[in-house]
């Protein structure tokens, strides 16, 4: 299946790459080094409405489908995914808001979210429950006030800089993923806590958090959706969600595929470019191809995700998000093989952009998961 971007897509595609190449690549290099959150290219990057993009015009987003914020996440990721991945997951879990959550809910974050003024979370993972959604333990008792939340969520991003957000919970602990609830969180409430995970391996400019809920008490009108359904309403957004990923992990090839050839066309041994060598040559070439085919099974994914077709959809985004990954981390270590000993040092970005881009094999459901889940789908 072929994909012709339109002349809208090749807009919002050469958008963002302006906005990278202007605002990201040259402060990359520095929020990598000392882990910084951008929250100054998060707000400029809003106003032209890269940060969740596909929060509904009515809630001041630009109401982009996801073949679109497909297109925004690959072109912030290729600008640097330490960056995109700050700026891009500014919004996490506004999906489950958008479908799930009661007027009152959108209308008071969404605007701001997709204003830059506020970043969201999705709390999901734990520290003995990763890609065992069913099997978390934070608990949500119901009282005459509402809900006391009690837990420990791992892995969180925007633990430490988000707002707001959408955290799981059991609340009816003996049913197991019959029983987990979906419930908005403000990170303001006492019992509220937080710890910044500094030693990351990549994508340092991203925060990272571990995230403790202490008798964190919420009203009955937080819950998200049906109470006992939250497990339910998840499944409909990881197809989404790994699509994504898929072109995070495109981005983050592509540019390490630029960086090679740049270095390739400009270093020089034996008396002629390094490009020239065919060993060189063909490094290149079957890097731009993997590239190429990662990005087609993206955007088909998109695609199929788009057209509602849920176990197409499934099939598609972790077909994509297992061949982008695990062919993102390939084509960065060709890219420094490429740059030999220049590689190896922080001189040069492709090192940087090894490291980023092995998140990408591991959330939104590992690459052993994603073959799980084709395997299911296949047999």
């Amino acid at each position: 299946m072929a994909f012709q971007l339109s002349d809208e897509h090749r807009a919002i595609q050469q958008a963002v790459r302006e906005f990278g190449e202007n605002e990201i690549k040259p402060v990359a290099k520095q929020h990598d080094q000392d882990g910084s959150y951008p929250i100054e290219l998060r707000k400029k990057a809003a106003e032209f409405d890269f940060v969740a993009p596909h929060i509904p015009l009515e809630y001041d987003g630009a109401g982009m489908d996801l073949f679109e914020a497909v297109l925004v996440t690959e072109e912030l990721w290729r600008a640097d995914p330490g960056i995109g991945s700050a700026v891009g997951s500014a919004g996490f879990g506004t999906n489950m808001i958008i479908k799930y959550g009661d007027e009152w809910m959108k209308e008071e974050w969404l605007p701001k979210i997709a204003n830059g003024e506020a970043a969201s979370y999705s709390a999901i993972s734990e520290p003995a429950h990763g890609s065992n959604v069913a099997g978390i333990e934070t608990r949500a008792e119901k009282d005459d006030d509402g809900y006391v939340l009690n837990g420990t969520k791992m892995w969180i991003t925007n633990g430490t800089v988000a707002d707001v957000g959408v955290m799981m919970a059991k609340t009816s602990p003996d049913e197991g993923h019959r029983g987990i609830t979906a419930f908005l969180v403000p990170t303001d409430l006492d019992g509220f806590k937080t710890e910044k995970i500094d030693n990351k391996l990549g994508i340092r400019a991203s925060d990272l958090a571990e995230v403790i809920v202490d008798d964190v008490r919420v009203p009955e009108e937080n819950v998200i959706g049906e109470v006992d359904k939250g497990f339910y309403q998840l499944m409909d957004f990881f197809a989404s969600g790994r699509t994504r990923v898929a072109s995070q992990a495109v981005g983050a090839a592509q540019a390490a595929l630029d960086a090679a050839l740049d270095y390739a066309d400009e270093r020089e041994q034996f008396g002629q470019k390094i490009g020239e060598f065919q060993a060189i040559e063909h490094k290149l070439a079957e890097m731009a191809t993997n590239i190429e085919a990662a990005r087609s099974l993206t955007y088909r994914a998109a695609s199929q995700v788009e057209n509602g077709d849920d176990d197409l959809a499934a099939k598609f985004a972790s077909m994509a998000k297992l061949f982008a990954a695990e062919h993102a981390v390939d084509v960065a270590d060709e890219a420094i093989q490429v740059h030999g000993g220049a590689g190896y040092v922080s001189d040069h970005p492709v090192e940087r952009y090894y490291r980023d881009a092995r998140i990408t094999k591991i959330y939104e459901g590992t690459s052993e998961i994603q073959k799980n889940i084709i395997a299911d789908r296949l047999l």
